[in-house]
């Protein structure tokens, strides 16, 4: 088993190793530590059925079943099937998802901190994911920024990016936006946190689930999204996985930025996504 940074702001990479040497304690322990230390963790080609990888989420915390229940593996309901695949004429899954810079669910009260993914079937031309990190981010967010955020909050909501679905028909602009204000109303986050396990500063919030600093104008508000875009965007500090088969992702939603870029005409592509929420386990 080969352990390797993958770049000097966010993730690691582990290579040869199996579902049995992940059984092991000290071997489990030593990459739950490095998710908490450098935010993303890849192995690559670990072959996993959706139980082992239940299983493995399990080991973090507590897997939460997908809200729509629609995407949801048939047989475990904790597995969100990111999809663009068809089966007898239907969807497989959810074909396009998370195509945009977040942080996942920041839009909730609570939002699970762990994401776990496997590559079930991923094509190595396209459908990659992107990764950067708040911690980066925010040391270097220009200190005049830094001093108007202090103390601040955000307001996050889904509103932005909220699907428009087949009971949704009929509604109006006006209506559909009041719906999925009452459905997900807007949620108040701290902007600068200190994550727990390494004490450093981040910036908790990406502008397509933000819909203001509270206390900031319409003119402040949109220097700073287009100051916190420039940065969490900047392909010097984004890290682009290039998926293979059987990899396994995992990653503290709250600490990394992450986007899905497209799949090319023709190709297919299957993940398996686990959310996990806080195990005792792992708790500092």
């Amino acid at each position: 088993m080969e352990i390797k940074e993958l770049t000097p702001f966010i993730g690691s990479e582990v290579a040869g190793a199996t579902y049995e040497d992940l059984q092991r304690p000290e071997v489990f322990e030593q990459l739950i530590d490095i998710v908490h230390r450098r935010e993303l963790l890849v192995v690559r080609g670990l072959e996993l059925t959706p139980e082992q990888q239940i299983e493995l989420a399990t080991r973090v915390g507590r897997p939460v079943p997908f809200l729509m229940a629609t995407y949801r593996h048939p047989e475990h309901e904790e597995i969100m099937i990111s999809s663009n695949a068809m089966k007898a004429n239907r969807p497989v899954g959810i074909a396009r998802v998370g195509n945009f810079w977040h942080q996942d669910s920041s839009y909730m009260k609570d939002p699970a901190p762990y994401t776990m993914l496997h590559g079930v079937d991923v094509p190595s031309t396209s459908g990659h994911t992107l990764y950067a990190s708040a911690l980066d981010v925010y040391d270097r967010l220009p200190q005049e920024w830094k001093e108007k955020i202090a103390g601040r909050t955000a307001l996050h909501t889904v509103s932005k990016r909220q699907r428009i679905s087949p009971e949704h028909a009929g509604l109006s602009i006006a209506e559909f936006k009041a719906l999925v204000e009452q459905q997900y109303p807007p949620t108040e986050h701290p902007l600068v946190r200190e994550d727990r396990y390494t004490g450093r500063p981040y910036l908790y919030g990406a502008p397509e689930y933000m819909d203001s600093v509270v206390g900031f104008d319409a003119n402040e508000n949109a220097e700073f999204f287009a100051v916190v875009d420039g940065l969490i965007q900047d392909p010097e500090h984004v890290y682009t996985h290039r998926w293979t088969t059987n990899d396994l992702v995992v990653w503290k939603t709250a600490t990394t930025y992450h986007a899905a870029t497209e799949v090319e005409p023709g190709a297919t592509r299957t993940v398996h996504r686990v959310s996990i929420e806080e195990g005792e386990q792992w708790a500092a």
